[in-house]
């Protein structure tokens, strides 16, 4: 009796579960491989705190009592001249002043931004993403690259190893209703993921091979020599290095491996030679090197920048 209801069960109910060993082994490794690299690199992005400016971009106690207690707009200019002058600044306001975040009392470094959300001044800031709950930026961009790449690839595996059972279903090969309902589920939330992340991941890769964050992407960096939106811009290859670092094997992992310190950025030749602040780079190593001060005119010229 239990013989026939089990072969009745089979016919009516077939099985949507593997049968070959080496597949199953193949398809577990592959699925848990994707998944363990997913809850990593969203992990990352989460948990890794965006970096503020060092300390040398503080305003010292004694410019911060003098800039505040003095009245005249032109002299305010003026203190926070000399002190940009003793830091690898290049980047400006859009109408040439210096960027100057009244929140953090500081001056900001290039590609720097001040975050209405985590109330702080974060280093190559990128955009502050609700999903991570977290501020994109020099910190953890890779992390942020990879967690698009690996959702992609794991919402793409779980589509195509789910298809051929929808395919069944779709012939009437299977006929177990609510096995049907899980397929469908389960490819729909798959397609519309990776549908999504197709295009996010995209434009970011689309923002690596240029060198630009998203807030330059809709608002070019403004240099002494005006607006550039390819100021930053060294070639793809110098470009993905930035980001991912020298080493290869590093690249597909989620440690840290970006060059530099967020805090100074390579520019392209062109504006190198365009604007001779910028081509010595070595001057601003050591912040107790002592410059002459520029033409009055030019300091004078010089705007603040305040958040809002």
């Amino acid at each position: 009796m239990m013989v026939e209801v089990k072969r009745w069960m089979e016919q009516r109910m077939p099985s949507v579960t593997l049968s070959n060993p080496v597949e199953k082994v193949a398809y577990l490794t592959i699925f848990h491989i994707l998944f363990v690299l997913f809850v990593w690199t969203y992990w990352k992005s989460i948990f890794t705190l965006p970096v503020q400016p060092g300390k040398k971009y503080h305003m010292s106690y004694a410019d911060k009592e003098r800039y505040e207690n003095e009245e005249r707009p032109e002299v305010q200019r003026q203190i926070l001249a000399e002190i940009a002058r003793k830091l690898p600044v290049y980047t400006r306001t859009g109408n040439g002043g210096i960027r100057f975040c009244d929140r953090c009392q500081l001056i900001k470094p290039d590609r720097c931004h001040h975050c209405t959300v985590c109330a702080i001044c974060v280093l190559k800031m990128d955009h502050h993403c609700p999903w991570v709950n977290n501020c994109i930026g020099f910190s953890n961009y890779k992390f942020f690259l990879l967690f698009l790449a690996y959702s992609l690839l794991y919402c793409l595996y779980i589509a195509a190893t789910v298809f051929k059972y929808f395919i069944k279903y779709w012939t009437g090969e299977l006929t177990n209703g609510r096995s049907k309902f899980h397929v469908l589920f389960l490819l729909f939330v798959a397609v519309m993921f990776f549908v999504s992340l197709m295009f996010l991941f995209g434009y970011h890769c689309w923002l690596v091979s240029r060198n630009r964050s998203t807030l330059e992407a809709f608002s070019a960096p403004v240099f002494q020599n005006g607006p550039d939106k390819n100021g930053f811009n060294l070639g793809f290859v110098k470009n993905l290095q930035q980001v991912f670092g020298e080493e290869k094997k590093l690249w597909l992992l989620p440690v840290a491996s970006s060059q530099g310190d967020g805090h100074f950025f390579p520019m392209r030749a062109l504006c190198e030679a365009q604007n001779p602040l910028l081509a010595n780079e070595e001057q601003w190593e050591d912040d107790g090197i002592d410059e002459e001060p520029h033409d009055s005119g030019e300091a004078s010229s010089l705007a603040i920048e305040r958040e809002t």
